[in-house]
């Protein structure tokens, strides 16, 4: 049974969390499910309440759907890779899929290297394809390359554009549960590097972002919000005070600000309690990329922070 079920699915597993966009999900999956790779999709639904799980259920039955009992956020996701058995897992969103091609380039990527942890795709957004202001971030990084990794070593991803190895990502600890959701990438890259793990990008895989173009008034809050907790439980003390003291000056007449500073200080004690400074060579990359303007925190269009 499980030979005919390794044979059947890539090597490359597909989790998307999701809640509340039923409609959006649908085309998610319909474009899946043509890939060439055919890979095996878990659904981790974050309690909706919009008929997910009937469309999923109706419309769906091939795809594997983890219907959760509460919101669990980012780490919804890392219930979807421990259900899964491939040795690597690609990310997607309900608003996102990956290029024809993307997954089986991405397996050949971690086959060949066995240190890889993960990988930052390229991602082309919307209808016209724009390439996603993140990816020069990326491409650009100071980090540069690794001889035994392939692409740019970076320190951050879109997770709706990002694939892992199984088993880096769960040595890692997945996404944060203090984080939820918003910028929770740039935490995740740091500890998967600060296991050993590579985390590079790789322009030769291709994501398809296609977000919703209304505006999303609480982003800039969120994102900020967890750059703080980011700082707290992983970077050298001096430099979380110092943020946090430009975040309350920023909340002085910034209602974004003011709003992430307030739900940061609620998390703090959490934050304290899980703080994991990191290795000095993680430290020094981290640095190296605080140093460069376009790798600087609270860019809150963005997913996540290289």
């Amino acid at each position: 049974m499980a030979h005919a079920h390794a044979s059947e699915h890539g090597p490359v597993g597909v989790v998307i969390a999701t809640r509340n966009r039923s409609a959006r999900l649908a085309v998610t999956l319909r474009h899946l499910l043509a890939l060439p790779e055919h890979p095996e999709i878990v659904v981790a639904d974050n309690a909706s309440t919009d008929g997910t799980r009937a469309l999923l259920a109706r419309e769906f039955p091939q795809v594997r759907v983890l219907a959760l009992p509460s919101n669990r956020g980012a780490p919804a996701r890392t219930h979807g890779v421990r259900a899964l058995r491939t040795p690597y897992v690609a990310f997607s969103d309900d608003d996102s899929w990956w290029e024809p091609g993307a997954l089986a380039e991405a397996a050949r990527l971690l086959d060949r290297h066995p240190r890889l942890g993960l990988l930052a795709a390229r991602t082309l957004v919307g209808p016209e394809e724009e390439p996603d202001p993140l990816d020069k971030v990326l491409a650009d990084s100071p980090l540069g390359p690794a001889t035994d990794l392939p692409g740019t070593q970076v320190l951050g991803f879109l997770a709706c554009a990002a694939v892992t190895r199984r088993t880096a990502y769960l040595d890692a600890g997945g996404f944060h549960p203090l984080l939820f959701f918003g910028a929770e990438e740039t935490l995740l890259a740091y500890d998967l590097a600060a296991r050993g793990w590579g985390v590079t990008h790789c322009p030769e895989v291709v994501a398809h972002h296609h977000p919703d173009p209304a505006p999303r008034t609480d982003r800039p809050a969120v994102v900020r919000r967890n750059e703080l907790l980011t700082a707290w439980l992983r970077r050298p003390l001096p430099y979380a005070l110092a943020r946090t003291r430009a975040l309350a000056a920023d909340a002085r007449h910034d209602p974004h600000a003011r709003r992430a500073l307030r739900e940061a200080l609620a998390r703090l004690p959490g934050a304290v309690r899980a703080r994991r400074p990191l290795p000095p060579y993680v430290e020094r990359a981290a640095r190296l990329l605080d140093a460069e303007p376009a790798h600087r925190p609270s860019r809150p269009d963005q997913g996540g922070t290289p």
